[in-house]
């Protein structure tokens, strides 16, 4: 492995602690007290009741981003785990470490002082030549405000934690302007570990994520619903029209998939007696890559007895207004040139009034036929391999989704495009299904869950047809669910919500690749 000059000064600056004594990845632990964002919110000048005031004692630790070196003073800047911090360094009141036993000397200490030679030439050798910027380091010392008012501390000992072998590509700035860093898309999702350390605002995205997640639990926690895993691993890839990833099982010797959906195993459990359920879990489509699609994504389903997708569209309102406020603390959200309203209650429209509204086009009373010319006037290929339900919702999404912004539930689906919903109680030749369209692009689908098994026997038949003429989305006869379905499930609504692009709302993100931690790439080139 080649490595830069800077690369190889670091391993020098390794060697010449190690042969100081100086353990450059130390193995005990480091108690720290206090962190940057914390101490600076809540810092009292000469207040002895507040939390952190002038004199107070902390232990911090973190990456060293900084170094201004004045002679015997010098000031860095420490990044923790929640933002950054002063540290004032004085060659006079730091100890550093005498040996790898004993890495920290106390200064108030008679017995642990050093000869002061001893302790100039390490304060000169090991904090201005051998630590660098990257490198975490351990500051015992005392709060105080500076003479320019800033909240720093005052260190009193110093000890290295770990060395830093590759220099961070730090962001430069001229007159207000950043004209270097870190910021190709690329590199940036390939190195995620570099982008969070260097580039502000990307490390809150993913706390923001994180609160997504644990809001959605404490909310169907509230309800009374059980969370629950199913497996990653099946025989069927079913519970949605979508193309698996295939592997193979050694032991067994047979072909399994990647799950596309948790529907069927959760559904299941209904049958088996649960009164909601939901996973919060990942799924797999072996399909394409582009700034809303991720062929690994996650995704929450739940399911409920003895409901309907009525309620389902007023539980969804409820789930996503408690998100939006503990995001953001508003239930507005601004994305792009778009501000998005996440208050409650949204507009219900049907998919075919949604058609005839932005085209004019009665696409209900059409023929196959002439959907089929529909479609391939708006540019749809393979319109051939395509039955009518597959054909409206391409006309869909060519004419209709990118133009609702605000929530929008998007209702009452033909049968042929939803082969798991309970038929319309009322529309004949439609189901009873929903869409929550969000800035162009579907956020959540639900259904009132089909529990006829021989209706559901009828459509995955169906479905069979439609595979047999190319659809490679198609869904397959799970009979082990058919059997599950026999036994009886109860009246049931069921909904999917992508985790990811919902964070991509909350966050104002217009690119899944911002809220995956490390989005699927093409391999790297050697």
């Amino acid at each position: 492995m080649e490595l830069s000059e800077q690369e190889q000064v670091r391993r020098q600056s390794l060697q010449t602690m190690r042969d100081m004594g100086i353990n450059p990845y130390p193995a005990q632990e480091y108690e720290v007290t206090g962190y940057s964002t914390d101490i600076k919110s809540t810092f009292e000048d000469d207040n002895d009741n507040a939390q952190w005031h002038t004199g107070s004692p902390v232990r911090i630790a973190g990456r060293l981003m900084s170094k201004r070196i004045m002679g015997k003073a010098s000031f860095i800047e420490i990044q923790d785990s929640k933002g950054r911090i002063q540290v004032y360094v004085s060659r006079d009141d730091i100890q550093l470490p005498e040996d790898a036993e004993a890495p920290a000397v106390d200064t108030d200490d008679p017995n642990g002082q050093l000869p002061a030679e001893v302790l100039r030439q390490m304060y000169n050798v090991v904090f201005k030549k051998l630590l660098d910027i990257g490198d975490f380091i351990g500051i015992e010392g005392f709060v105080f405000r500076t003479q320019m008012g800033e909240i720093s501390v005052h260190a009193k000992r110093l000890t290295v934690l770990a060395k830093s072998l590759r220099p961070l590509p730090i962001v430069k700035y001229k007159d207000g302007v950043a004209y270097d860093g870190f910021n190709d898309p690329e590199q940036r999702y390939r190195q995620r570990y570099v982008d969070l350390v260097v580039n502000d605002g990307v490390k809150e995205t993913f706390l923001k994520r994180a609160t997504i997640i644990r809001t959605m639990r404490n909310f169907f926690d509230e309800a009374g619903y059980t969370e629950v895993e199913t497996p990653i691993l099946q025989q069927i890839a079913g519970g949605a029209s979508a193309r698996p990833f295939i592997t193979h099982h050694n032991t067994l010797d047979v072909d399994m998939y990647l799950r596309i959906a948790t529907e069927l195993y959760l559904k299941r459990l209904i049958v088996g007696g649960f009164e909601g359920v939901y996973e919060i879990g990942r799924n797999f489509r072996n399909e394409g890559m582009d700034r809303s699609h991720n062929p690994e994504f996650t995704c929450m389903e739940l399911y409920v007895q003895y409901k309907d997708y009525n309620w389902m569209m007023s539980f969804t309102e409820r789930l996503l207004e408690r998100i939006a406020i503990a995001c953001n603390g508003t239930t507005k959200v601004k994305i792009g040139d778009n501000e998005i309203d996440f208050k409650a209650p949204y507009r219900r429209l049907p998919i075919l009034d949604a058609i005839k509204e932005k085209t004019g086009k009665d696409v209900e009373h059409m023929s196959e036929d002439d959907l089929r010319t529909f479609a391939k006037s708006l540019g749809v290929e393979d319109t051939e391999r395509m039955g009518k339900g597959k054909l409206i919702d391409e006309i869909f999404g060519e004419t209709c989704e990118g133009g609702f912004i605000q929530p929008t539930f998007i209702i009452d689906y033909p049968i042929e495009m939803s082969p798991l919903t309970k038929m319309h109680r009322s529309k004949q030749g439609l189901t009873e299904r929903f869409e929550l369209m969000v800035n162009g692009k579907e956020l959540a689908n639900a259904y009132s869950e089909l529990n006829d098994p021989i209706d559901q026997y009828e459509r995955f038949v169906d479905q069979m047809k439609l595979a047999d003429k190319g659809d490679d989305e198609a869904m397959v006869i799970d009979h082990d669910f058919m059997r599950a379905l026999e036994y009886g499930m109860p009246p049931t609504s069921g909904i999917g919500i992508g985790i990811d692009r919902l964070t991509m709302l909350m966050t104002g993100q217009q690119s899944i690749q911002e809220v995956l931690l490390f989005p699927t790439m093409k391999p790297e080139a050697n």
